[in-house]
């Protein structure tokens, strides 16, 4: 659903900590990641393929922070990332992180809005039969 919020991330300094903290406050399944360098977070049970099978849900991720990643961040998903980079420039925005490839499911990117923050977008691969993958995928 592309302009829809899709996925959050949650940045850490100690993330074996964090992940027990959100663990143990919400009872929200993390699994480690280690070829990615990220943990995936499962707040909502999922279908078959992967994707919240509780209506207005998403799941999300943890990551080490640093850089431009330092607080939470919200993840919009776009048809194209490069055409929304470049419409988000023209409006005052900027990038943080042009768009790079996660495995097969699709790209993500950062960008920095009018207001300081920072904000995630999703683009997902085509799946075969047309349908593209979704951001909770990453963790499928």
């Amino acid at each position: 659903m592309a302009g829809g919020v899709v996925h959050f991330e949650i940045p850490a300094d100690d993330e074996s900590r964090a992940r027990e903290f959100y663990s143990s406050a919400f009872g929200w399944e993390v699994s480690v990641m280690p070829e990615m360098s990220y943990s995936m977070i499962k707040t909502t049970p999922t279908d078959a393929t992967g994707m919240p099978s509780v209506a207005g849900s998403i799941n999300g991720g943890m990551f080490h922070r640093e850089g431009d990643l330092t607080s939470p961040v919200v993840t919009v998903d776009v048809d194209d990332i490069d055409a929304a980079l470049e419409k988000i420039n023209s409006l005052g925005g900027s990038t943080v992180l042009a768009r790079q490839e996660v495995g097969t499911m699709g790209w993500a990117a950062y960008f920095r809005d009018t207001e300081g923050n920072v904000v995630g977008l999703w683009q997902s691969a085509p799946r075969e039969g047309g349908a593209g993958a979704s951001a909770d995928d990453i963790g499928a």
